[in-house]
């Protein structure tokens, strides 16, 4: 049997003689008898081990049994040991009433009759055994409560994140259907039109002027969708880790010219402009696709809150690389609304029904921190917004594809 779960018992006597004849008394198998000679002795052990049991001599020199019980019940640790008093001496000593005095739980006259000894013995140490067990099963009690009451935690946080992921859903699905019906509804009433005339035979109506109009206002539609669409990829995407970068060295001043000449006639028909201040020559390592994308969004969401008034797009060098940014003078960000408008499905407060899945400034910040930049804002209401993007001039090597 392992000494660990031996019951230990504590015998003090001054007489090696009277020790061992105790011990030959209370030894089994799965107790672990110390033996003491002296009040000193018992207390260095005290500390050190927890009994079950203690026996006590009352007659030793230097420290009787009755000193060495009082100094065991005024230290913590051994307060709540049991002690049995062993004495030689006549029952007229009195010595009984002063071992109870003295916190004993009982009190023995030599010669010790064995078998009361060993019954007795057997009680205390089965009550100690017992008490063991209880404290165990209290400790593996409060274990468990614990472990409970963390995945009860656990179990409210997930229904949350459930509800929440739920709900999140529900709300794309709508604003996904929502944004989707808006296009394919002007092209189906477009085509119902167009069918109408060709069945009355009014062909006249579809001259080169025409048809160029037509054209026109269904690619705008279709490149609505096809935008709505590829931003559910893109995060499809950025969710699995599946973006991939195709850096290749590109003319930022020359994309920054491109972007803002294909995006004038949309500036126009909102009643605004788009002003791309002159930068000297500068050539970065980036995927060119993906800083497009970059500089699409943001131009696009300054004409979507920007309130029709002048958009401003500069570039400067920095420590770390270079810094584009993209200035309008709309309604502004609170401060409140700037960390949230980079999660997924998320707009500004007050949106005014400007449209959108609320992805854009998502999936921008995202492929910006791909690049090993950075994108950030500086807004306040009524006083419009800057969004600045900072990029290496070529990325960490841990995020080149």
């Amino acid at each position: 049997m392992l000494t660990d779960n031996k019951t230990k018992l504590l015998i003090v006597d001054d007489l090696a003689e009277n020790l061992l004849a105790l011990e030959a008394v209370l030894r089994q198998d799965d107790r672990l008898i110390f033996q003491a000679k002296s009040g000193e002795q018992a207390l260095a052990l005290l500390l050190d081990h927890d009994f079950a049991l203690a026996i006590l001599d009352v007659q030793m020199p230097d420290m009787n049994g009755f000193e060495l019980a009082e100094l065991m019940r005024g230290t913590e640790k051994t307060r709540h040991i049991p002690i049995v008093f062993v004495s030689a001496a006549g029952k007229e000593l009195n010595y009984a009433f002063r071992g109870y005095e003295s916190g004993a739980v009982d009190f023995l006259h030599k010669p010790l009759d064995v078998d009361a000894v060993k019954s007795k013995v057997n009680v205390f140490v089965e009550l100690y055994r017992q008490r063991q067990e209880t404290r165990r099963q209290l400790r593996a009690l409060e274990k468990s409560r614990q472990v409970q009451e963390e995945l009860v935690k656990e179990l409210q946080t997930t229904h949350g994140e459930l509800q929440t992921a739920v709900r999140m859903r529900d709300d794309f699905m709508s604003m996904v259907a929502h944004e989707l019906r808006t296009p394919l509804n002007t092209l189906y009433l477009e085509t119902q039109l167009r069918k109408r005339q060709l069945d009355r035979g009014n062909t006249a109506l579809f001259d080169a002027a025409y048809l160029s109009k037509m054209v026109e206002r269904d690619q705008r539609q279709i490149k609505s969708m096809v935008r709505l669409i590829d931003d559910m990829l893109d995060v499809s995407r950025l969710r699995s880790n599946r973006l991939s970068l195709q850096p290749t060295e590109v003319d930022l001043p020359e994309l920054l010219g491109r972007v803002v000449d294909g995006l004038s006639n949309q500036a126009m028909a909102s009643g605004s402009s788009i002003t791309l201040t002159p930068a000297a020559p500068l050539s970065g390592h980036w995927d060119e696709f993906r800083i497009e994308q970059v500089i699409v969004n943001l131009l696009t969401n300054a004409l979507r809150y920007g309130g029709g008034k002048p958009i401003e797009v500069s570039m400067c060098t920095t420590q770390e690389g270079v810094r584009v940014d993209v200035r309008d003078q709309g309604v502004g960000i609170s401060e409140t609304d700037q960390p949230r408008i980079f999660e997924q499905f998320e707009r500004a407060a007050g949106n005014d029904g400007t449209g959108g899945l609320g992805l854009g400034l998502f999936i921008t910040r995202q492929l910006v921190q791909a690049h090993g930049g950075k994108l950030d804002v500086q807004s306040r209401v009524g006083e419009g917004s800057v969004f600045s993007v900072h990029l290496p001039l070529i990325p960490p090597e841990e995020v080149r594809m």
